[in-house]
């Protein structure tokens, strides 16, 4: 069925969306990648050409690979661009109201038939779904940071997605190369229900002062064999993101655990996102990240 997928539109060209863009490239898929300005469509490019040759060092694709996908995907700032997408997949950043606007602009551009996908990492799908003017075409797939390298892809139906387009999307993200799993329409879904509380517990400990920045990432890494400590994938997600989450889960399920500790919204109200901004829970400035605390 995932053959009648042959051209995806991807909205984003940040971390999230290039990713996407990358890996329905490398599938021989036509892709069209959208984005507010022409500089976001330029980065998300140069991020995604740096991932490929990246993965021909590695010997994980060939130069041909490389050669015959970077062609097969078309920027712009228009959404005329996809009138003729099979599967549209917003990857906007994790803001409700954002989302919505996306979707809402949406339905004037696609062709009847067209499925809708969102990445969001944490938002209701029946609600984001009730914004479209085809809710039954309507799915969740949230992908995994970064996304040519994380195997994951969670599935999650909204109340109306039917079952025809949840078994096409399940077959193209398994011909992405990527393992599918499916999650239920509960806050965060499942990765990010288990995860994100362990970050925000992680910045608490730092917040009440029982360990330093790397006191705590050293023992989650040796304690746990974490592969990053939790404070700096914190950083690495993206410390607004992770507070997005947060907000979701608590107000999602009215439970003080799910609290976003004060430090966390201390830390994005200073505009300390993380890598993307040069300094987080470390400082980004100098080749070796210095912790901040």
């Amino acid at each position: 069925m995932s053959d009648k997928i042959k051209k995806i539109g991807v909205i984003g060209a940040g971390q999230m969306g290039s990713g996407i863009a990358h890996v329905c490239a490398l599938s021989g898929r036509a892709v069209y990648m959208l984005d507010v300005s022409e500089d976001a469509l330029k980065r998300g490019m140069q991020t995604i050409e740096h991932g490929m040759s990246r993965q021909v060092e590695r010997d994980l694709i060939s130069a041909d690979d490389m050669k015959n996908a970077l062609p097969l995907i078309q920027t712009g700032t228009d959404y005329a661009g996809m009138k003729d997408c099979d599967l549209v997949i917003e990857a906007a950043t994790e803001d409700e109201e954002v989302k919505k606007a996306i979707l809402r602009s949406l339905a004037d551009h696609l062709g009847e038939n067209t499925i809708i996908a969102t990445n969001t990492s944490s938002i209701s799908i029946t609600r984001l779904a009730a914004q479209t003017d085809r809710p039954e075409r309507f799915v969740g797939m949230h992908f995994m940071n970064p996304v040519p390298r994380m195997d994951l892809v969670e599935l999650i139906r909204g109340i109306a997605t039917n079952e025809e387009t949840f078994a096409m999307i399940r077959e193209l993200a398994t011909d992405l190369g990527k393992k599918p799993v499916n999650a239920e329409d509960f806050p965060a879904f499942i990765v990010n229900r288990i995860l994100l509380p362990m970050i925000n517990e992680a910045i608490y400990t730092l917040y009440e002062g029982v360990g330093s920045v790397d006191a705590i990432d050293t023992a989650m890494r040796l304690g746990t064999r974490h592969p990053m400590g939790p404070l700096e994938l914190a950083d690495f997600i993206g410390l607004d993101t992770c507070l997005s989450i947060m907000h979701v889960l608590h107000d999602g399920l009215s439970d003080s655990k799910y609290r976003p500790c004060p430090l966390l919204v201390k830390y994005v109200e200073a505009g300390w996102l993380g890598r993307k901004t040069g300094r987080g829970f470390y400082d980004y400035s100098t080749d070796t990240p210095v912790p901040t605390r």
